[in-house]
């Protein structure tokens, strides 16, 4: 009987340790999701916890924009997105406010289609003499693509001649578009050029016309595994996840 019993009570111990690894909802937007695409799994595999990723712009219209589905109500243990975004969430009372967490900075690069010749970008008259050459210019629906459409093109003052042959790009990844060869250039935020194929990245746009985005996280009001979500947190916003960071062309957030 005893042995039976302490068999029962290893099953017992064994399904315990079962239940204590959670799944966590993570919702992210596309600047901060290769970092995370590499991040995550190492937080998991560390836990023994899994993530259940679910993408989304940061803003906008487009019904998968984190906001918009936080507003339906879908459940969400992490948000992880533009900081004045989640600002804006923290103020509706959607978010915890003291969970925010400052995870990356983020620049504007510009693409070309693999094997087009790469336009000069490294000053602003060079930059500015790019874009009025191309034949059409995209951009994101997300941060940097409302800083393009509603500021660079006015700060370069060439708003009259982009807004003809310049689109802004919704759900999808402009550089996508580019690869299919339309539009011409291609602007977005670095991290989210990078991971494309059929595309050349030709570089950050000039500092003196730069818009930097910060991406943040937190964790919504009502989030089923707040102490796991609070320790996925901590550890993407730590030293040692910022060779990872870096290298998918964020940048540290200064301290």
């Amino acid at each position: 009987m005893k042995p039976l019993i302490t068999a029962l009570a290893g099953l017992a111990l064994a399904i315990s340790g079962l239940t204590q690894a959670d799944e966590l909802n993570v919702m992210t937007s596309g600047g901060f999701t290769a970092a995370y695409k590499v991040l995550g799994p190492q937080f998991a595999a560390q836990h023994g916890d899994t993530l259940n990723t679910i993408l989304g712009p940061s803003m906008g219209k487009a019904a998968e924009a984190i906001p918009n589905r936080l507003a339906r109500g879908e459940q969400a243990d992490v948000v992880i997105m533009v900081g004045y975004a989640l600002d804006d969430l923290i103020k509706q009372g959607k978010v915890l406010p003291a969970s925010r967490v400052e995870l990356a900075d983020s620049r504007i690069g510009l693409v070309v289609k693999a094997g087009e010749p790469k336009p000069d970008i490294s000053s602003v008259e060079t930059f500015k003499q790019a874009l009025l050459k191309a034949s059409s210019v995209g951009y994101s629906d997300s941060a940097s693509g409302v800083y393009v459409q509603d500021q660079l093109f006015k700060r370069l003052g060439i708003e009259p001649q982009l807004k003809p042959k310049a689109r802004m790009i919704e759900r999808i990844p402009v550089a996508g578009e580019v690869a299919k060869g339309n539009p011409q250039l291609g602007l977005q935020q670095v991290s989210e050029l990078l991971p494309v194929a059929g595309v050349t990245y030709v570089g950050k746009i000039p500092e003196a016309v730069q818009s930097v985005t910060r991406f943040a996280a937190g964790i919504p009001v009502g989030a089923a595994h707040p102490a796991e979500a609070k320790a996925l947190l901590d550890y993407m916003a730590s030293p040692q996840a910022q060779s990872v960071v870096n290298g998918t062309g964020l940048d540290s957030v200064p301290h």
